[in-house]
């Protein structure tokens, strides 16, 4: 399957998951190709947030933006009214997101996204929509996991 084809097929399904988690969801007629617009490739928006997403897909290998694409990104996500953020999706794993200041830049100036960053770094698809927030162990109390796993609560009273 070509890359293209392959991106278009992830595009899609971003799309509908967005859809089925309640947002007003479109993607960009032709985004990057047919048009002298820079366009996102994903509009989403659930009346309290909107997001402007640029979709990107690998089997594995680090993802790369260029700084065009990502200036491009920011300037029409502002024009909008949007928040930027780019989508990746790494085959076997789930949709992670950042905001375009949270990825590394390369010396060449563009952007860059390994697949063990999204996994450690990346805000989750449940997360991105509002739903529960993916608990990392770093981010978990000592004392409160203790306690779970001792079946007690995590208060004394």
């Amino acid at each position: 399957m070509s890359s293209n084809r392959k991106g278009d097929r992830r595009e899609r399904e971003l799309v509908n998951r967005l859809d089925e988690a309640g947002f007003a969801v479109m993607r960009a007629p032709a985004s990057g190709s047919a048009t002298d617009r820079e366009l996102p490739d994903v509009l989403a928006g659930d009346g309290d947030v909107f997001y402007a997403i640029e979709a990107k897909s690998s089997s594995g290998r680090p993802i790369y933006l260029s700084g065009e694409e990502v200036e491009a990104l920011i300037y029409f996500a502002q024009n909008f009214g949007a928040k930027a953020r780019i989508g990746v999706r790494f085959d076997r794993e789930s949709w992670y997101f950042f905001h375009p200041g949270d990825l590394h830049v390369t010396d060449g100036g563009n952007y860059r996204v390994k697949k063990e960053t999204a996994l450690a770094e990346g805000e989750s698809f449940e997360s991105f929509v509002g739903g529960p927030a993916q608990a990392r162990l770093t981010d978990v109390d000592e004392s409160t996991a203790d306690a779970t796993a001792d079946g007690g609560d995590s208060d004394d009273a």
